[in-house]
């Protein structure tokens, strides 16, 4: 079974790229989904945050505010360094799992949806990277369109996060994004065939 990574900056079309592989028959694990699967109330790791954040804990709601959450670790190194030693390891034994499961149904393809996939040393555990890149002028447009984003945030984001060109520089493939739905999706159906081709080797 071959273990595919993707990744890539803020706004680059990743998710877009996603759906992609995933229409292209290949599972998609979605990192950021079990971040959020992280914060429901029954997850083992809930308890756990609203201790170590108690400024974000919503006693109207019996809710972790991840907004305020957002602005305490956004502000704060070591406070995001925190929450990413409770959320990292989380995610890590919910991709084990979705492993495990295709392992037993014979699955040849599985795709990981990291965002801070060089970030966090995911790469290791993985068999191929593929990194999603756009020019600049487009990563910003996409991403000051989005709710409740701001210069400010955009710029605090992409200090937080790999430079597109260390990440592009460390891919075994890239897809680009700035050229078009069609352009991405024959980029992904080529690195497909190009896997398929070297599995049969």
């Amino acid at each position: 079974m071959i273990k595919l990574g993707l990744t890539g900056s803020i706004a680059m079309g990743k998710s877009t790229v996603a759906a992609m592989f995933a229409e292209n028959g290949v599972p998609v694990h979605d990192s950021d989904k079990a971040v959020h699967k992280a914060f429901s109330p029954d997850s083992r790791v809930f308890s756990e945050i609203a201790r170590a954040f108690p400024k974000s804990w919503d006693r109207k709601k019996q809710a972790i505010d991840r907004q305020k959450l957002g602005q305490i670790v956004f502000s704060d190194t070591e406070k995001r360094t925190e929450l990413e030693n409770i959320l990292h390891p989380f995610v890590w034994e919910e991709q084990a799992t979705f492993t495990a499961l295709h392992q037993k149904m014979g699955t040849p393809v599985i795709l990981f949806d990291i965002p801070l996939l060089y970030e966090t040393g995911a790469q290791k555990r993985l068999d191929y990277v593929i990194v999603v890149t756009a020019p600049r002028f487009i990563q910003k447009q996409r991403a000051l369109s989005r709710p409740g984003m701001t210069h400010e945030k955009f710029s605090g984001i992409l200090k937080s996060q790999m430079p597109d060109k260390e990440k592009c520089a460390l891919a075994d493939f890239i897809v680009h994004t700035g050229a078009g739905k069609a352009f991405s999706m024959q980029e992904v159906k080529t690195i497909l065939k190009a896997l398929e081709e070297k599995n049969h080797a």
